[in-house]
């Protein structure tokens, strides 16, 4: 069946705490140039999700399955 398109509201922000690898986040930080750690949170998670959404339009377009390399891992 089909998955049906998910429409983008923007997003409200809220305060959260985690506990983070100083070293992961300065790398990440890094690597996708972001000026802060929050900016540096926020493009990792939108890469994630931008990641299932190009394996979902392949999957829908190809007609096919795809699993993660990571799944392995969960």
């Amino acid at each position: 069946m089909p998955r049906t398109r998910r429409v983008r509201t923007p997003d409200t922000k809220v305060p959260k705490t985690y506990r983070l690898s100083p070293r992961k986040v300065a790398a990440a930080q890094r690597i996708l140039g972001t000026p802060t750690a929050t900016e540096t949170i926020e493009t990792a998670l939108d890469m994630v999700v931008f990641r299932q959404e190009l394996v979902e339009g392949t999957q829908a377009m190809l007609g096919i399955h795809l699993t993660s390399p990571d799944a392995a891992e969960r």
